[in-house]
């Protein structure tokens, strides 16, 4: 093969590569221009942000409610004991109506407690009432004082006076009683449902229950503790902390 022949042939051969890598770089960039015009239209397609007015529903209510019935899973709450302090037959049968009474001050007071739960739907433990004790002093001490005598500080401000937990009504009152208080509020008293988990208004229903024990030793039953470890189920007396006595002193 001549030298003018081989050069020949080696320019023919890098222009036929020339031709093949622009071909391939024309398909590439009409596939990327496809690929980033399908993720543009998904990306930016008409859709309502959360709160947002709709013009298609006749609410005008982006936000739909979920329909009747429906319930998040784990959210099922059939323990009636637990997560309303109610028993499992509570506004079935025809008990008795819950009776009512007005004090002094003008708070009504529930006397029946046909339908709430009398025992505890939760072990009693130790940690239990430590706890209940932490959460009494975060959103109940304010009201009914640090022993429950309905002196708390801003009583002593001028807000209306709660019931004392230690008068014969509320001592032979079921433990459901407080609970549902908790949740439902009564009287001047708000819900505590969304502030207050289940578990902790046991814990404070517990406490509760421990300070009229603490000061009426001898006309309440203990409370049922469960010690925690190896060590079965015992009768407990539980004391009120040296904290809690030491405030009910300084508030006299």
């Amino acid at each position: 093969m001549s030298k003018n022949s081989y050069q020949l042939s080696v320019i023919s051969y890098q222009l036929s590569r020339i031709g093949k890598w622009k071909i391939f770089c024309l398909l590439l960039t009409v596939g990327c221009s496809l690929l980033t015009g399908c993720r543009y239209d998904m990306q930016d397609q008409p859709r309502y942000k959360a709160y947002k007015k709709s013009e298609f529903f006749r609410d005008d209510k982006a936000m739909r409610d979920l329909p009747e019935g429906t319930v998040a899973r784990g959210f099922l709450r059939e323990d009636k004991a637990f997560y309303a302090g109610k028993k499992e037959n509570a506004g079935m049968t025809t008990t008795a109506p819950v009776e009512t009474t007005t004090d002094a001050s003008g708070n009504t007071l529930v006397s029946s407690f046909p339908d709430a739960v009398e025992e505890f739907p939760v072990p009693v433990t130790k940690e239990l009432l430590d706890r209940g004790e932490e959460r009494y002093k975060i959103f109940c001490i304010v009201c009914h004082g640090p022993v429950g005598n309905g002196d708390g500080m801003i009583v002593r401000r001028g807000f209306p006076q709660p019931p004392t937990y230690h008068d014969d009504r509320l001592r032979n009152a079921p433990v459901g009683h407080f609970f549902d208080v908790m949740t439902n509020g009564w009287g001047k008293m708000n819900s505590y449902a969304s502030q207050v988990p289940p578990a902790d208004r046991w814990a404070i229903v517990a406490y509760i229950r421990a300070l009229q024990i603490s000061q009426n030793p001898n006309g309440m039953s203990p409370l049922p503790m469960t010690k925690t470890g190896n060590t079965t189920n015992t009768t407990v007396t539980p004391s009120v902390s040296p904290n809690v006595k030491t405030q009910e002193a300084q508030s006299r």
